[in-house]
């Protein structure tokens, strides 16, 4: 999952991002990446590890909102916290 939340330029300068992902890593963990800083310029990028993926969701849902309290803006969303629909061929008797 990813978010992308910028601020309202206020016309002096850039306006500034944060971007926060959710990833799995290769030990069965997960991993919130926290990137912020200036549009066009420098940026700061963070690393949080927990042992589950809804420990992972629930500090992305806490660091959306403290973004959004702080008036950032969501700007792009990619991805869901629920598993992908199941791919299995449909049930044959369910066609009309």
């Amino acid at each position: 999952m990813r978010l992308l939340l910028q601020q309202r330029p206020d016309g002096h300068e850039a306006p500034r991002f944060v971007q926060l992902m959710l990833q799995p890593d290769l030990l069965g963990g997960w991993s919130l990446v926290r990137e912020s800083g200036l549009i066009g310029g420098r940026s700061q990028l963070r690393r949080e590890q927990f042992d589950d993926q809804a420990g992972a969701m629930a500090a992305l849902q806490a660091a959306r909102d403290q973004q959004l309290k702080r008036g950032f803006q969501l700007m792009f969303a990619e991805g869901s916290p629920q598993q992908p629909p199941s791919t299995a061929a449909p049930d044959p008797q369910d066609t009309p």
